[in-house]
């Protein structure tokens, strides 16, 4: 992740200038709905391979050159977060909670190779980017014209900003690592017990603490794969519920100037029936 992270911010930073041109091109191309829809599931499905950060990053410049409301463009910034979050878990290059989680059962009994993620919560994932990108479209016909809409940040970063940004992710994801092997006792003492529907719920939390970090002291090679699964759904679907929960949340809030209580608007409630829809798939009908 830490080359991706960089190689792919040395480019943006790099050719910014004709990236935003071509992002403005394409919104006087495309409808603002088919825009947002390709936006949210595009990002959704790439940022396994190229990570949640720099879906994030590009997901911002998109926005901030789309003719849209502010209230619009948090709206359209939040459903793209929720996406992101999902996609970037299929790979260890998407985000810090999947290189984690695969570093913790890369041994027995799981050997958890590239594609283990995958393989395990796909057929959950590929489906919830396209019925994100459609309430997308929703949103987005709700759009009043008449709104003012937010203006576009100017591009700032440094090469030196860049390459920062690579080393925080490569400290982060280290110390999760070290984090995960001190709660080792805990999770063999207590998580193996825990009923898997339980575990889903409980990881609820993620909507004001890391999903990353949560991994890290939750997940380990003793739980069952459905005790697997049940902890990794239920952090990648709350984590998008308020702005500390995914690294994309706090990425894009910060660099569009959404508040805290503009994301719970839509993040919460949007997160809890997410939650629903999937305790109904994976514990109900038992897909």
């Amino acid at each position: 992740m830490f080359q991706i992270v960089l190689v792919v911010g040395l480019i943006i930073y790099k050719w910014h200038d004709p990236i935003h041109k071509a992002i403005r091109k394409l919104t006087d191309i495309l409808s603002v709905k088919v825009l947002g829809f390709l936006l949210i599931v595009v990002l959704g499905l790439s940022s396994s391979v190229m990570s949640a950060i720099l879906a994030a990053i590009i997901l911002v410049e998109v926005v901030n050159a789309m003719p849209l409301p502010r209230k619009s463009k948090i709206d359209l910034t939040i459903i793209a977060c929720f996406s992101i979050g999902l996609g970037a878990a299929l790979t260890p290059l998407g985000e810090p909670l999947s290189t984690i989680a695969i570093s913790k059962l890369a041994g027995e009994p799981y050997h958890a190779d590239f594609m283990f993620l995958f393989n395990m919560l796909g057929k959950y994932i590929f489906p919830g980017i396209f019925a994100f990108g459609l309430l997308g479209v929703f949103f987005l016909g709700k759009a009043d014209p008449k709104d003012a809409g937010m203006k576009a940040a100017d591009y700032n970063e440094t090469v030196k900003d860049v390459i920062m940004r690579a080393v925080k992710v490569y400290v982060f994801i280290a110390a999760l690592v070290l984090l995960g092997e001190g709660f080792k006792p805990l999770i063999l003492e207590y998580f193996i017990q825990i009923p898997s529907g339980i575990l889903y719920w409980v990881n609820m939390v993620s909507a004001i603490l890391d999903n990353a970090t949560l991994c890290a002291a939750e997940i380990g090679p003793a739980l069952s794969e459905i005790q697997i699964r049940s902890i990794l759904m239920g952090l990648l679907l709350s984590g998008g519920m308020l702005i500390p929960g995914n690294i994309p949340n706090i990425i894009s809030a910060g660099k569009l100037g959404i508040t805290s209580k503009e994301w719970a608007r839509l993040g919460f409630p949007l997160g809890v029936i997410s939650m629903a829809i999937y305790f109904v798939v994976i514990f109900v009908l038992g897909i």
